[in-house]
């Protein structure tokens, strides 16, 4: 379909756009065609109708003809002015993309670039057909794709922002149109050598003032008064004595009933027209002012007459005329006489004269229309300051585009004075439109040396003549009636032109017409031909309209005003000057000669904007009223114009290249010249001689059928290229493929074995020289370090922590250790030696609280017994426990004691008597503060660990050991001699507790202890057979040990068990 189609072109970028344009003929049943020149029928307006009913049904707004835009308003927003698609239309040629107004206008741009030939595009259509809008895409599109310069940035947002504020003071909502243009607008854009916007310059065209003091049912006032009341800030309205209430307070505003328009945000728009002034370059005094000059109409129109009883008209609203004279800067006085009275000079006298009620409304209305008047047409002044370029620019390096949006062919039920000048201006464009078309027809034919057929077509010109002739024209008897003293009026007017234009062809008044087109006008009325219809106008208001003339006391008031731009904007030399001032139509004809030679002097293209419906609802299409706008726009007429000759003309290259594919000689490619191509190609096509010509550079065509029929093979014939095209794609993509595989290969393969050869040539360098160094080092080993065996050295060193790495120690025991070399000695034992420290806080971070305490109280045993007593090695696998107690302690003990001192350790001893060594059972408890010796359930003796003076064993295998406490102690009654099976466990336990470590004595034959008043015994240690223990004659206690030998078997039984 036309959309997959223009869809898929335009994600190609330009290349897949160039076939647009030419693919969307195959899809013409469905959406029409998109060059009205390409119409079958194109006499049949049925058939120029429902080409753009078609086409409008399926969201296409544009069409051509020729190299005219016809544009239908869609009344909704459509994703086709992005700026993706700005860059789709950008430098691509006419005709190779479908119709756009981006199209255009880049066409427009580019023949200004390459050409260096002014442009312009005329924009026209009725109100509501979407004018403005296509001007502003038309400088969104130039202010994207322009090339940007440092100082034109500015320049930029100052064209752009130009539009909401003329749209804000020169447009209106109108019965079609929410937001009428009620002034015609042409722009000038001027462009430097390298294409960037660099200035502009606006002209304005007929601004309508007397909707200021009259609007229509239904319509309302230019769009800034209700912005100024919506969405001014409450100081500003208050310094301009304006409420932000309801419109319908001010009289101007009242009459057309519309306060409010849903599809409008007043309060919005105040935003937006606030923030272009500031772009734009007014500075905060001068938009006061202006509010000022806005502020001042409203205030106007409230000022209200009466009369008195003598027929006097004076001023009844008092504060109105206060706030009046405040912001317009005039004495409130003088301005209130200028209001009431007209000031008459004859003769070099002046004489004052009351004015009646109507005429002081009249005045108070003319006042009003000619300052905000006045006021536009400085705002428009101060536009172009702002945007003239501050640099000499000479013609030769610079070129403009010229933007034409100017009002349509206007026909109301009841037509005045403005559409009189709205349908001149109108007749003059079409007749300048004709000549243009004509004239680049003419100039194409010739320049491709094709014999120039002559056109018929309908001549407006003597109808621009009957309007603008000198003397005899319309105009020419409007301003004489005007000018002519008596009772003139419009009535008189008419009668005259009955007697100048009676008998004209396109002239025609109720009193000329015959019976049955006289009941079509009225006595009022007369009717012109234009070359789009018939338009009847009423001469009701003609004169005044024309003379627009304000009384010469409210100039001299507005003179003297304080305001700035009011004192602009009303000079004091036009009351110096005698000279009566051009009529409005005559300003209007001598302003529209001036654009008529400015459009004549550049390149035009032309826009023609249509409205399909009066409702403003997308998708509907009224028939009648397009016909009716196809009328008057001269759609037809152009389009006769253009088919008088040819329907379809292209390029040869691109001809050829498109259907190329059609004739065996020409595809896939043609080696001869481009004409020989087309020749051959038509003559295979069998086109007939008087269906075609060929030119020097394209070919024409001209029925639209041939090339229709044409387009049809080339459909039928696309399934064939398209399979004749992917076989020979995919065997040159195949083989283009292993080409590049089997050269990858080839390529990677020698750099491979490049890389392998360098990398072994360099590996035998490296072992030659490493071999080298090793052997001069060996027999260098023995010198002090220097670079010969520095290597072999470093060998050496790394070899040996390699060794140690590999086989360090596993557990502290393990002494095994790496033999280091010579050099080597001092720092393989710090390794040694950090390695068992490591191991050793390893072993002591992984060790359990029990178990420490248990290694601590063997470290202590150790450091008492180790090398002293023979039964020492036999206690050391044995692990030191908390009781040696066969049965529980007594509970009466364990009160005695109490809680503060608990048994740390029980062990069950022999106590021996200290005369008559009599062996008693006991338990010895170690406390935390003493040693207690219990029988049964009685304490027997308590010893202090501060009162212990020391503990006695002797070097044997015997479980003696002797607690020596002072004699001076009266609660003890001497040493105490113990005997135990666990003496090693019991005697560092005590002396741990005690604090006694370096308190214990290992005796050799003998232990002296001390008895009860001052007497001494003696422990005799002897070896034997068998352990005894036995008291001697001499009062010693003898104690036989073990035998030397039974020792050793003791211990090996002993030591057996442990393992």
């Amino acid at each position: 379909s036309w959309r997959l189609i223009n869809t898929k072109a335009q994600r190609n970028g330009s290349g897949g756009v160039r076939l647009v344009m030419e693919s969307a003929l195959s899809a013409r049943d469905r959406v029409g065609v998109q060059d009205f020149l390409l119409l079958e029928n194109y006499n049949s307006e049925a058939a120029f109708i429902e080409n753009l009913r078609r086409r409008y049904r399926e969201g296409l707004i544009y069409t051509y003809i020729g190299s005219v835009l016809v544009s239908v308003n869609p009344y909704r927003e459509l994703e086709i002015y992005s700026k993706q698609n700005m860059e789709r239309h950008r430098g691509v040629n006419f005709y190779e993309i479908s119709p756009h107004i981006f199209a255009l206008a880049d066409n427009s741009y580019r023949a200004l670039r390459t050409e260096r030939r002014n442009q312009c595009i005329l924009i026209s259509g009725e109100s509501g057909a979407g004018k403005t809008e296509a001007s502003k895409k038309i400088l969104q599109y130039y202010t994207h794709i322009c090339p940007t310069r440092n100082n034109t940035h500015t320049i930029r947002e100052r064209l752009l922002q130009s539009n909401p504020v003329l749209e804000a003071f020169g447009n209106a909502k109108t019965l079609r149109n929410d937001n009428s243009s009620r002034f015609g607008k042409y722009m000038d854009i001027q462009f430097d050598y390298k294409g960037a916007p660099i200035g502009g310059h606006i002209l304005n065209y007929l601004l309508e003032k007397s909707r200021v003091a009259h609007q229509n049912h239904g319509e309302r006032n230019f769009h800034i008064f209700y912005q100024l009341l919506e969405g001014g800030e409450e100081p500003l309205l208050k310094r301009l004595g304006l409420e932000k209430t309801n419109p319908q307070h001010y009289h101007y505003l009242v009459k057309g009933n519309c306060p409010r328009v849903s599809s409008i945000n007043d309060k919005n728009g105040w935003k937006v027209v606030r923030n272009a002034l500031t772009i734009i370059g007014f500075n905060e005094e001068e938009i006061q002012e202006l509010m000022e000059i806005v502020a001042s109409v409203l205030h106007l129109g409230n000022i209200q007459f009466g009369e008195d009883e003598e027929g006097e008209t004076h001023i009844t609203t008092g504060p109105q005329l206060q706030y009046l004279s405040q912001l317009l800067g005039v004495d409130g006085s003088v301005l209130q006489e200028a209001l009431t009275h007209k000031k008459i000079v004859a003769k070099g006298e002046e004489m004052i004269s009351p004015l009646s009620l109507e005429q002081a409304l009249s005045a108070r209305d003319s006042l009003a229309k000619a300052i905000y008047g006045r006021a536009f047409t400085w705002l428009v002044q101060k536009l172009n300051r702002s945007l003239a370029f501050k640099v000499y620019y000479s013609s030769k390096c610079s070129s403009i585009i010229g933007l034409l949006d100017i009002y349509g062919f206007e026909v109301f039920q009841h037509n005045s004075f403005e559409q009189f000048c709205i349908n001149y201006c109108n007749e003059k464009l079409q007749q300048l439109f004709i000549e243009l078309t004509l004239k680049s027809e003419q100039e194409e034919y010739e320049a491709e040396g094709i014999v120039w057929e002559r056109v018929k077509y309908f001549n407006n010109k003597i109808i621009c003549d009957l309007v603008e002739e000198k003397h005899k024209g319309i105009i020419a008897v409007l301003d004489e009636e005007c000018l002519r003293r008596g009772d003139a009026s419009d009535i008189t007017f008419l009668e005259k032109l009955e007697d100048t234009l009676g008998g004209h062809a396109h002239f025609v008044t109720h009193k000329m017409a015959n019976g049955k087109i006289r009941k079509a006008i009225g006595r009022e009325e007369f009717r012109l031909v234009h070359y789009a219809g018939e338009v009847n106008y009423n001469v009701s208001g003609f004169l005044d309209k024309n003379n627009d003339l304000l009384y010469r006391h409210l100039k001299e008031v507005l003179c003297q005003s304080g305001n700035h731009i009011v004192s602009q904007c009303f000079h004091a030399d036009e009351l110096m000057d005698q000279r009566r001032p051009e009529t409005a139509a005559t300003q209007f004809k001598l302003s529209l000669a001036k654009l008529m030679e400015i459009l004549m002097s550049k390149e035009p293209s032309y826009v023609r904007c249509i409205k399909p419906n009066d409702a403003k609802q997308p998708g509907r299409f009224d028939e009648v009223l397009v016909r009716h706008q196809v009328k008057y726009l001269g759609l037809m007429e152009n389009l006769r114009v253009r088919r008088a000759g040819f329907a379809y003309r292209r390029n040869y290259e691109v001809f050829l290249e498109r259907y190329k594919s059609l004739c065996p000689d020409t595809w896939p490619n043609w080696r001869g010249k481009l004409p020989e191509g087309v020749a051959t190609l038509v003559k295979h096509l069998n086109y007939k001689p008087e269906e075609y010509k060929l030119g020097r550079c394209k070919i024409f065509i001209r029925f639209p059928r041939t090339l229709f029929v044409t387009e049809d093979a080339l459909e039928a014939k696309k399934q064939t290229i398209a399979v004749t095209l992917q076989t020979s794609w995919r065997g040159y993509r195949e083989r283009a493929k292993y080409h590049q595989i089997r050269h990858a290969v080839i390529v990677i393969q020698s750099w491979w074995r490049g890389v392998k050869g360098r990398r072994k040539a360099m590996h035998r360098r490296q072992a030659a020289d490493t071999i080298r160094k090793f052997i001069k080092g060996f027999i260098l080993r023995n010198e002090p370090r220097c670079p010969d065996n520095a290597y072999f050295l470093d060998h050496v060193r790394f070899s040996f922590l390699m060794k140690v790495k590999r086989n360090l120690p596993k557990s502290v025991l393990d002494k095994s250790w790496p033999r280091p070399p010579p050099s080597l000695t001092e720092a393989s034992e710090h390794l040694h030696r950090m390695c068992i420290r490591n191991l050793v806080n390893d072993y002591c971070r992984r060790i359990q609280p029990e178990w420490k305490k248990q290694l601590e109280q063997k470290v202590v045993a150790s450091a008492i017994f180790r090398g002293q007593k023979d039964c020492y090695p036999r206690s050391v696998p044995k692990l030191f426990v908390a009781t040696r107690l066969a049965e529980e302690i007594n509970l009466k003990v364990l009160q005695t004691l109490g809680n503060d001192n608990k048994v740390k350790y029980g062990v069950a001893v022999t106590k021996y008597d200290r005369h008559g060594f009599r062996a008693r059972m006991r338990q010895l408890l170690l406390t935390t503060s003493s040693a207690v010796l219990v029988q049964e359930a009685k304490i027997k003796q308590r010893i202090d660990y501060g009162t212990l003076l020391g503990i006695s064993l002797s070097s044997l295998s015997d479980g003696f050991f002797v607690l020596h406490i002072p004699s001076t102690d009266s609660k003890q009654k001497g040493d105490l001699v113990l005997q135990c099976d666990h003496v090693i466990e019991a005697v560092t336990k005590l002396a741990i507790m005690a604090d006694k470590i370096h308190n214990v004595n290992i005796s050799q034959d003998s232990i002296r202890f001390a008895i009860a008043r001052g007497k001494e015994g003696v422990i005799d240690f002897t070896s034997g057979s068998d352990l005894r223990v036995v008291k001697t004659k001499n009062g010693h206690l003898s104690v036989v040990r073990i035998t030397h030998l039974l020792i050793k078997k003791y211990r090996a039984e002993e030591c057996s068990g442990f393992g």
